[in-house]
């Protein structure tokens, strides 16, 4: 039986915005384009070497009902959060945050001469989980594992799962693969993706050519730029005469209805305004909430 090369959804051009306390960002999941892709929420790449874009960090803010993965390529950020957690995330370093039932923290990059550029992506919690306790994953780059395939591609695994190697990230919710691929010039990428599963490149170096069938057919795309694909079994991308580099992220969607106000991703319109109600009333940490 051979298998079926997903062909391409949508591509989509990132858009500039403003979080924060005036960072500016490029958007290409979570926006007017694509507003949620499931079980994925929100793409962001943030990226300068001009402090002003950058040093006012995002300060104390409330999320619930999600998990955040802060992937960083360059710079530094300081953090913290009402768990007790603190520390520095660099180039390499991933943060992945689980809010569950209510975490406050703030991100604050720090000022470097290299700048500071990374992405972050928001992934949605199945319903059982929504009010789970938060939890906090630190991990350093020298413990993400690399593998290089075959045809020449190296691979960050991040999460998931490639030729027997499994990424630094675990026990996670969704079960997400997430995986920083290079491509040397010339050379191409081949990877299963099950059925069923919602999957997307984010192309940030280069160009690379998306092979979409059988016969070989391209379709050529340039960084920046987000693209989700069909159904199918296996994604495969071909670099030209420059090397192109890009995060492959899959997993398989919950099914679940969605209600999202800002930093809070929860099930129902009922449980927006509980959110909001426990942040006014000082009940929103999940450790200040009343457990059986």
């Amino acid at each position: 039986m051979n298998e079926k090369i997903r062909k391409i959804q949508h591509i989509i051009e990132p858009a500039p915005v403003v979080e924060g306390a005036g960072v500016r960002l490029k958007r290409s999941l979570g926006g007017e384009q694509l507003n949620y892709l499931d079980p994925f929420l929100l793409f962001d790449h943030f990226g300068s070497p001009n402090a002003e874009d950058y040093q006012a960090g995002f300060p104390m803010h409330p999320h619930r009902g999600i998990e955040t993965v802060t992937y960083m390529l360059t710079g530094e950020v300081h953090h913290r959060d009402t768990l007790g957690n603190a520390g520095s995330i660099g180039a390499g370093d991933v943060q992945w945050m689980t809010a569950g039932g209510g975490i406050l923290h703030e991100e604050m990059p720090q000022v470097r001469p290299e700048g500071n550029g990374g992405f972050q992506l928001w992934v949605n919690l199945p319903a059982r989980l929504k009010m789970t306790r938060p939890r906090y994953q630190d991990i350093p780059s020298q413990t993400i594992p690399e593998v290089t395939t075959d045809e020449g591609a190296t691979i960050r695994v991040i999460a998931g799962h490639v030729a027997g190697t499994e990424g630094a990230v675990t026990d996670i919710a969704a079960n997400p693969t997430y995986l920083d691929v290079r491509i040397p010039a010339g050379s191409s990428f081949t990877h299963p993706v099950p059925q069923g599963h919602t999957a997307f490149a984010y192309v940030f170096e280069g160009k690379v050519a998306f092979v979409e069938d059988e016969k070989g057919a391209q379709q050529w795309v340039a960084q920046p730029a987000l693209v989700v694909w069909e159904d199918g079994d296996v994604v495969k991308m071909v670099a030209g005469e420059e090397p192109v580099r890009f995060l492959l992220i899959f997993a398989q969607p919950l099914h679940e209805p969605i209600a999202r106000y800002g930093p809070f991703v929860m099930n129902t319109k009922d449980e927006i305004a509980q959110a909001l109600l426990d942040l006014r009333q000082g009940t929103f940490i999940w450790q200040e909430q009343v457990r059986s």
